[in-house]
């Protein structure tokens, strides 16, 4: 399958890379990319994604694009400008991979392309597919004008699956890298009253999902990427303090959290109950089902990625 990558330098694109043939990496960084990721056997090219669009060469007799990339939501406190940043890089960026697209003469047959559960908002205990409609809050109407993009490749004639990701739990990065401090020295605990919903999925299967997705005809638009037990943040906080083997006790108030992450934390308190309904219909077996299972693998072991799609 020859494969197309962007974003391939972030927590997720490595592992994704190790599932795929000498893939291509776009990169604004080209050579900065090669170095980083030689060991995966990519060739690389560059692109500025905000600038300009994709370029058709690279693009030109790939059968999947797997589109990743997109500034970090969590990587900075909130300005303006960041909030820009976050929107303009995952809306114009997939508008310019479209652009590229539509000027190859042998196009890819399908473009997978990452979104996120922000696209559902605080929910509470609302079981969410990928039927459920938007919320209606900041990342809702990104990940809305996101996925809006990315389906005009429709319009060529390309399959388009948008990947509903939930929060990606790994070793070495991730929302693990950023919780692990606090819980190493006993000071992690449930945020709040721990009863909102976490939509999260290991990082292998998130990668064998995608390739999951690329390589099955029936997937056609929303695909919620995330584990298939829901697990409240109460037994997230326990199941994490445990595999780490340290106490977790301590409530972290919203309050506090406002004050270190300012409008981000009420992504931290939001509740989604999301359900992958699309990944367990077409036959996709997990290798992590339930977070005890992945947190175990992750604090204890260190294994490539297992394509058990299919």
């Amino acid at each position: 399958m020859k494969s197309v990558v962007t974003g391939a330098t972030g927590f997720v694109g490595p592992r994704l890379l190790e599932l795929l043939d000498q893939p291509l990496v776009l990169s604004r960084d080209a050579a900065g990319a090669q170095r980083k990721l030689n060991r995966y056997g990519v060739r690389t090219a560059a692109w500025n994604l905000m600038a300009e669009p994709a370029p058709a060469d690279a693009l030109e007799g790939a059968e999947v694009v797997f589109h990743l990339a997109g500034e970090p939501v969590a990587g900075k406190r909130w300005s303006a400008a960041q909030k820009t940043a976050i929107r303009e890089s995952r809306v114009v960026g997939t508008r310019n991979l479209v652009a590229g697209l539509a000027k190859t003469k042998h196009r890819p047959k399908v473009l997978v392309s990452a979104s996120a559960v922000g696209y559902y908002g605080d929910r509470g205990d609302e079981i969410l597919t990928e039927q459920s409609p938007p919320g209606d809050d900041f990342l809702a109407e990104v990940c809305v004008a996101w996925e809006r993009e990315a389906l005009k490749a429709v319009e060529l004639g390309i399959r388009v699956v948008t990947a509903r990701i939930g929060i990606v739990l790994g070793k070495d990065g991730g929302a693990l890298a950023k919780m692990l401090f606090p819980f190493k020295l006993g000071l992690g605990g449930p945020l709040g009253n721990g009863k909102m919903w976490m939509p999260w999925i290991h990082v292998n299967d998130l990668a064998a999902l995608m390739v999951h997705a690329a390589e099955t005809d029936s997937i056609r638009g929303p695909l919620n990427a995330v584990g298939p037990n829901a697990v409240s943040n109460k037994n997230f906080t326990r199941a994490f303090a445990a595999a780490l083997h340290r106490p977790a006790f301590l409530p972290i108030p919203y309050i506090g959290l406002r004050v270190l992450f300012g409008e981000f934390a009420k992504i931290l308190f939001a509740s989604q109950r999301v359900a992958p309904e699309v990944a367990k219909a077409t036959g996709f077996k997990f290798q992590y089902p339930t977070v005890e299972v992945a947190l175990t693998e992750i604090f204890n072991n260190q294994s490539a990625p297992s394509r058990t799609a299919k």
